[in-house]
């Protein structure tokens, strides 16, 4: 087991009508002025956003509106969220939405109390956020974990750049979830947050050293279990509460470094496809990875057949050939395949709608190994050869 540190100082509100204390929550932080962060017109069709200024105006709450997140969360507009901080003196942020809002939310938080530096310096490791504005949210999609994890990913659009670092200026002071929030999310999307909150898990159980990690083990292979469960139920029934509800408390728990605890790893299969969808902004997050994980996981298994035959047996009740525990593995691999494929979520390059072509994994692959400069560690380096390989194979 490797050493940790374990930290996440999100306070959370779990359940039905959570969303309505907002007001009540942000006032006894002694916040007067916020900014509400959302995305597109859902929060505002469903009546979202006008429960939440009022619970707001009901505290004596001031705050200011700005919207226009779209999946894959760009750094131009963060940039604006910045400068209307500045301006408007605002002393919190709430993100409501996915985790595109709150990456995006995050963003700015970093940015508005660091003026002469460029936020883009913090992605490319240039830099470091010493402080940044308070900030927390009200969740509506099951998927990121972003609500209570230290993570943030950015799109610059001068370069199709798409980064992402951690840092515990990340980590917001409360996270609102309520399940009812995620009915009206449709079946694509469902199915999107279904695989997302399955990688951040599956990367940390299967791309890193520090084996002897039995608890940790047990804790990401039933989370991986009760996801695969409730995004069944989710699937045929989105308005089944209980579903919804394991799926968001999983997707929190995913990705708040719980079930990598012991493990030094890294998300191989994350990078790649942020390469991808920072390349085809218009490929959702979690279908870019459901189109690569399968084909990276029969690319790297051989060098940790064990593990991944462990998985097959306790994840997917696969019967243990131990004169040919490969067979195992890679039955485990073919049956999450199929798991992907009973919610209608692509599981190659080619079945995503974005003009993908075959010749692009030689791009790809320059740009996520940074010109051959870069290499992902893990249980097979992956070098710019084998990044290219791995997005041929999965064409």
């Amino acid at each position: 087991m490797e050493n940790f540190t374990y930290w996440v100082p999100t306070k959370v509100y779990f359940g039905k009508d959570t969303h309505k204390q907002v007001g009540t929550v942000i006032k006894e932080y002694g916040f007067s002025k916020i900014m509400i962060h959302y995305g597109g017109g859902s929060v505002q069709k469903t009546g979202l956003l006008d429960q939440v200024t009022q619970s707001l105006r009901d505290s004596g709450i001031e705050y200011v509106l700005f919207g226009g997140v779209r999946p894959n969360p760009v750094l131009s507009l963060a940039k604006e969220g910045m400068d209307l901080c500045r301006r408007e003196k605002v002393e919190f942020i709430l993100a409501v939405g996915g985790g595109s809002v709150i990456d995006s939310a995050k963003c700015i938080a970093d940015g508005v109390l660091n003026p002469d530096m460029d936020p883009w310096k913090f992605f490319t490791k240039e830099a470091v956020p010493e402080k940044a504005l308070p900030h927390g949210n009200i969740l509506t999609l099951a998927a990121s974990g972003s609500e209570t994890s230290q993570s943030c990913v950015i799109t610059n659009e001068d370069g199709g750049w798409k980064k992402g670092f951690n840092s515990p200026t990340h980590r917001p002071l409360f996270a609102i979830c309520n399940p009812e929030l995620t009915f009206t999310v449709n079946r694509f999307q469902t199915g999107c947050g279904t695989v997302d909150i399955m990688m951040h898990t599956l990367e940390r159980y299967l791309g890193g050293k520090g084996k002897n990690t039995p608890l940790t083990d047990r804790i990401g292979e039933d989370l991986l279990k009760t996801v695969m469960e409730a995004g069944a139920v989710a699937d045929k029934k989105p308005e089944d509460y209980e579903a919804r509800a394991s799926l968001m408390w999983a997707g929190s728990l995913s990705h708040n470094d719980l079930t990598g605890l012991g493990r030094a790893y890294v998300m191989q299969v994350h990078q790649l496809e942020h390469e991808l969808s920072g390349m085809f902004p218009s490929v959702a997050h979690g279908a870019g990875l459901s189109a690569l994980f399968c084909t990276w996981a029969r690319y790297v298994y051989r060098w940790d057949v064990p593990r991944f035959a462990q998985l097959a047996v306790r994840v997917f009740h696969v019967d243990m050939d131990f004169e040919n525990p490969e067979a195992t593995a890679l039955e485990g691999i073919r049956r999450l395949e199929a798991f992907f494929e009973s919610l209608s979520m692509p599981v190659r390059l080619s079945q995503l709608d974005a003009g993908i072509k075959k010749e692009d994994g030689a791009v790809l692959a320059e740009k996520c190994s940074q010109g051959g400069t870069r290499v992902l560690e893990g249980i097979y380096l992956l070098g710019k050869k084998e990044m290219e390989q791995i997005y041929l194979l999965a064409y």
